[in-house]
């Protein structure tokens, strides 16, 4: 498993907000919402859209691939609505010092 990369300031997020990162070469969108920070692989199962360009939905916790509207859970990664039938990799995140750090899953 690889290390914690810092990859934003907290004071760079809204909430809810988003923003796209690199962690060691590979694209993830890292999410805060409710006071709570995710991290996904930028993927949609489904057909590879960016999620990062999604809607997220605070209420229930999920990001939405702007493609074709397939849900993943924001700390899961797990698919909750068609056309997705595949979970996307979750990350761990965790803040220190202001910043938002990201450890790969894989």
């Amino acid at each position: 498993m690889s290390e914690f990369v810092p990859v934003a300031p907290v004071s760079d997020f809204g909430d809810p907000d988003r923003k796209l990162v690199e962690v060691d070469d590979q694209l993830v969108v890292v999410v805060h919402v409710g006071g709570s920070f995710y991290a996904l692989d930028d993927v949609c199962t489904h057909d590879g859209g960016p999620l990062s360009d999604g809607a997220i939905d605070p209420a229930g916790c999920t990001i939405a691939c702007p493609r074709h509207g397939a849900k993943f859970d924001l700390a899961t990664g797990e698919a909750k609505t068609m056309p997705a039938t595949k979970a996307t990799v979750a990350h761990e995140v965790k803040v220190e010092d202001g910043q938002v750090l990201v450890r790969l899953s894989q």
